[in-house]
């Protein structure tokens, strides 16, 4: 395929590489990689040795001592060249995230555009990383907060989204003068060396040292457990299930390193007699279809009021009777594959679960086989009726079902219905009633990290602090103010007087 060269993917690929310099290693196992789409071989990457990273932090150690003298707005200069590198790149890397992963095209193309928007959006940021003035309680004092680089920032990505969330990561840290490390899943590691690729130019032609941007591909347990007790990595940004995220933060936290975790969601929307069906309903489909229902923010429950239940069931069925579903690329379709016949199996186990607990299936649900669906990974999404404390419904699934649950009462009773889950990622309701719609977003509404009125649950743009609550993991990534996550935080007091006061009043004279 013309993307695999044009994006320099190879029949074998090395698996670390320091931003200028791939290491060769070709000993130590290696994946190989197949399409969702139709089950057949892209290429194969060989695994980072032990001797690869060490050479890599290595490197990134040296070059954090370089960059973080940059000033700000230089570190914004080169990550502006790298939007624009991405831009020149949208289709080819579009197009790979498209069929290595297996969501729609459309979908491949606008992860990349995630990705120029938020080399833009940190671009302006370069020339804003305040801090505060404060006023000292001491005659002639001064004191102010300031923010400093950490060093070397891992990150761990998970498959679903596998550039975009590097983007998150990488372009931010880069502004406030870290560099990064970066291990991806071993499931999509062909988009991590594309972009590896795209950005060795610009830093090239910028004469940037190695090691600002780094990339290191092997097995989670192996790789990656190791850079979650690397004490030469003060901050580690992971991407992954609640369980990931609970092993990750003891660990990290237990060398009192910094994470950011971004977890499990168990997204609602909830429909009151008020809601805007035209919009609410293709809302709410995209929400529980795109990606496959591979997204931390797909829409796992939908909560109806009783008096309009029947009718949004009718008509969500009707509507996911016309989906398309197929390979990814093709323009045409709506779905695409899951990630993995394990993910399929996943799938199929959980509906089972949920009917054994009293779930009606109402639709989807099975497995497809035939002509253009050889890879396996092909399931037509499923609506099931269900209660809340299902124990199905109470846990993600990675994978299109969406549960239809009924609620009577008023909207608090629907928020106490979403809010009855350990996650707490993004939530959403429809609604013309600005009474509901303030009650939904106050301290006893929604206490997900997102809360949506009159949008789904997925789609967040990059210009808001992105993360969840609760088993969530409670990190942020992206917009507003998320960058402080990135930095070091320091208080400072500076006197200009000729005397020494204390704080607090204390006198000690000598």
């Amino acid at each position: 395929m013309n993307f695999l060269k044009t994006l320099g993917i190879n029949a074998h690929n090395y698996g670390a590489s320091t931003g200028l310099e791939w290491m060769n290693t070709d000993n130590n196992g290696q994946f190989d990689i197949s399409s969702p789409a139709d089950g057949k071989a892209i290429a194969s990457v060989y695994q980072c040795s032990n001797e690869d990273y060490e050479h890599v932090i290595a490197t990134a150690q040296q070059a954090f001592k370089a960059w973080r003298t940059m000033p700000a707005p230089n570190r914004g200069e080169i990550v502006r060249q790298i939007g624009n590198k991405l831009r020149d790149f949208k289709q080819p890397l579009g197009e790979l995230v498209a069929y290595e992963m297996g969501k729609s095209l459309q979908e491949g193309l606008g992860e990349v555009q995630e990705m120029i928007d938020i080399c833009d959006f940190a671009v302006g940021l370069s020339r804003q990383l305040d801090g505060s003035t404060l006023h000292s309680e001491r005659p002639l004092h001064r004191m102010y907060d300031q923010y400093h680089p950490l060093g070397i920032v891992g990150v761990v990505s998970a498959f679903n989204f596998p550039v975009a969330v590097w983007a998150w990561n990488a372009m931010i840290s880069a502004i406030c003068g870290n560099v990064t490390v970066w291990k991806p899943s071993e499931k999509t590691p062909l988009t991590a060396i594309a972009c590896q690729n795209i950005i060795k130019d610009v830093l090239s032609e910028n004469d940037l040292p190695e090691g600002i941007f780094s990339l290191v591909i092997g097995e989670g347990k192996v790789l990656g457990e190791g850079m979650l007790h690397d004490k030469r990595i003060p901050l580690m940004s992971v991407t992954g299930s609640t369980r990931v995220g609970r092993h990750a933060g003891t660990s990290v936290a237990a060398r009192f390193g910094k994470s950011i975790l971004e977890l499990g969601g168990n997204n609602a929307i909830i429909l009151t007699p008020q809601a805007d069906l035209k919009i609410a309903i293709p809302g709410t489909v995209f929400g529980a279809v795109g990606t496959a229902g591979q997204r931390c923010t797909s829409t796992r429950r939908v909560i109806i009021h009783e008096s309009i239940y029947e009718q949004v069931k009718e008509i969500l069925v009707k509507a996911y009777s016309g989906l398309k579903i197929g390979n990814p690329l093709d323009e045409n379709n709506h779905v695409g594959p899951l990630i993995d016949t394990q993910a399929v199996e996943m799938f199929s186990d959980a509906l089972t679960k949920a009917q054994a607990e009293g779930g009606n299936l109402l639709c989807g649900g099975e497995v497809l086989s035939g002509e253009g669906y050889e890879s396996g990974c092909y399931v037509t999404p499923a609506i099931v009726e269900a209660e809340n404390n299902f124990d199905m419904v109470q846990h993600e699934t990675f994978a299109p079902i969406l549960y239809l649950i009924k609620y009577s009462g008023d909207v608090h009773d629907a928020i106490a219905i979403q809010n009855d889950v350990v996650q707490g990622l993004s939530s959403a309701i429809f609604t013309d009633n600005l009474r509901e719609a303030e009650n939904f977003l106050s301290h006893w509404g929604s206490d997900c990290g997102i809360a949506n009125v009159n949008i789904g649950t997925s789609g967040a743009e990059i210009g808001g602090a992105f993360g969840g609550e609760k088993e969530t993991g409670g990190g942020r990534e992206s917009g507003s103010d998320a960058w402080k996550s990135y930095m070091r935080r320091q208080t400072n007091t500076i006197n200009y007087s000729t005397e020494l006061p204390l704080a607090q009043g204390i006198k000690f004279d000598i």
